[in-house]
């Protein structure tokens, strides 16, 4: 008998351990997590934003929002971006628009806090992202313009994409 004693405090045992590993964090633990992040290039129309992709660790409510606050490579005021979520997505992307001043391996500061619908706080992600390039690489006005990709008529004679006065910004020292 003593057997059929130890297999029972040792069947308790694994289920107290797989309870605790079931258990549900309610509410406080984390709903999602960083899948993706990158600064997205697009030379075609001479532009880099800032790209983060969530991926949720919960089911996800009615009316949940994300609100990024991206550092602004330019200085000044951050850039902040608020977006809904779908209760049925499998990813959440959250994009900036343009960015200027964007230098190659300088960590920039990203907090994502995610709300319910009623604005409360749920969960604060933050992050640093570096780009692997520099702003520089990009050519200072689009290459092309309109719906038919037509060359655009500010770079006449400047087939590179570069003009004398450059992209008009002064980025601040990194």
């Amino acid at each position: 008998m003593p057997s059929l004693r130890r297999i029972a405090l040792g069947l308790a045992a694994l289920a107290l351990f797989g309870l605790a590993g079931c258990r549900d964090s309610g509410g406080e633990g984390e709903h999602f997590e960083i899948s993706g992040r990158l600064f997205v290039f697009n030379y075609r129309v001479a532009t880099v934003r800032y790209m983060v992709t969530l991926r949720p660790l919960q089911p996800i409510g009615d009316g949940e929002v994300a609100v990024a606050s991206f550092e602004n490579p330019a200085g000044g005021d951050g850039i902040v971006v608020r977006q809904k979520i779908w209760p049925m997505s499998q990813k959440v992307t959250i994009e900036s628009p343009p960015l200027e001043c964007v230098a190659k391996d300088r960590p920039y500061k990203v907090t994502i806090r995610i709300e319910d619908a009623a604005g409360a706080p749920m969960q604060t992600i933050e992050t640093t992202m570096a780009s692997s390039q520099d702003q520089s690489a990009l050519p200072d006005r689009p290459l092309v313009v309109g719906p038919f990709y037509d060359p655009n008529p500010a770079l006449a004679g400047h087939p590179d994409g570069r003009l004398p006065g450059g992209r008009g910004v002064t980025c601040p020292a990194s």
